[in-house]
């Protein structure tokens, strides 16, 4: 409840908030959003001006690129999304492991983590993408791959500064089972952290899938997808740049929504950065009166 009052009154928060819910809405019912059929080829529309029939006009081959868009938010946005749960769940689960448990069980989890996270994320993306090869599953599985290990040690941190609390040890003297305390007492304090990471991580994450099916390695055509229309376009980039520019403002605005929800996020979680205005200035500025009383003094 307190994270809805805090979210709520941090307005670039909320409107963030609210874009995010929009396109997550038009993404998932995009049928009942697109106009037309985003696959359907008519030639004799071939970079169609914007009409009321097709309000961001056409693309090389006549097909829509308002319904394109629309259903582009499918492997954009939504199946990142999806990549984004199964890492924070894989990477997560290993980390409140390894925080908990530590010792030898830490040292293992941490070295690989270690392995993982040596190598920059766009090489070893591009590695395991040119093993298993082009298409967005692949990418999908990439990003798994390399996003998991992220999660592991930022959860293994925050674990760490409660494993060792009284009301643990207290638990554990009680008798409670090691899976019950991960989960009824560890994974609710560490979650502050899962949602901060996780929502600064998605932004990259939906970055880097436009990026990789603007080289051609990310979704196949005829599908749909962001950073793919943005590829298309780049041979008309400078005799009709509008057509470059409805994706990219797409890209643009979800992932400027996710950062602000982000940092909107972090303070709302963390009551340290919560601070009042009024009684900061208030604090370092004192008021004529208690100087007048302090000269007196």
């Amino acid at each position: 409840m307190n994270l809805y009052k805090n979210i709520r009154n941090d307005k670039l928060a909320a409107l963030s908030f609210s874009v995010i819910l929009v396109i997550v809405a038009a993404g998932l019912f995009a049928p009942l959003f697109a106009p037309h059929d985003p696959n359907e080829v008519q030639m004799e529309l071939r970079y169609a001006s914007p009409s009321w029939g097709y309000l961001l006009g056409n693309d090389h081959l006549g097909r829509c690129i308002l319904s394109r868009l629309i259903y582009g938010i499918r492997p954009s946005v939504l199946w990142v999304f999806v990549a984004l749960v199964i890492s924070v769940v894989l990477g997560g689960g290993l980390g409140l492991i390894a925080g908990y448990f530590r010792g030898k069980t830490d040292a293992v989890i941490m070295r690989i983590c270690d392995v993982m996270l040596s190598f920059p994320g766009y090489v070893m993306s591009l590695a395991v993408i040119g093993i298993l090869g082009a298409g967005l599953t692949n990418v999908l599985i990439a990003f798994v791959l390399m996003k998991w290990a992220w999660f592991a040690r930022v959860i293994r941190t925050s674990v760490l500064q409660y494993a060792e609390s009284d009301y643990i040890k207290f638990s554990k003297a009680l008798g409670f089972g090691n899976f019950r305390i991960i989960v009824k007492q560890l994974l609710p304090v560490s979650l502050p952290d899962i949602a901060v990471t996780s929502s600064s991580a998605f932004g990259a994450m939906i970055l880097q899938i436009s990026g990789f099916s603007f080289l051609g390695l990310g979704i196949e055509a005829p599908h749909a997808e962001w950073g793919m229309m943005l590829n298309e376009a780049r041979e008309v980039m400078f005799t009709r740049p509008e057509l470059m520019l409805a994706p990219g403002l797409a890209i643009v605005v979800i992932v400027t929504a996710v950062n602000f929800l982000s940092d909107g996020l972090q303070v709302a979680l963390d009551p340290k950065l919560i601070v009042s205005k009024p009684k900061l200035q208030r604090q370092e500025i004192p008021s004529a009166v208690e100087r007048k009383g302090e000269e007196v003094a």
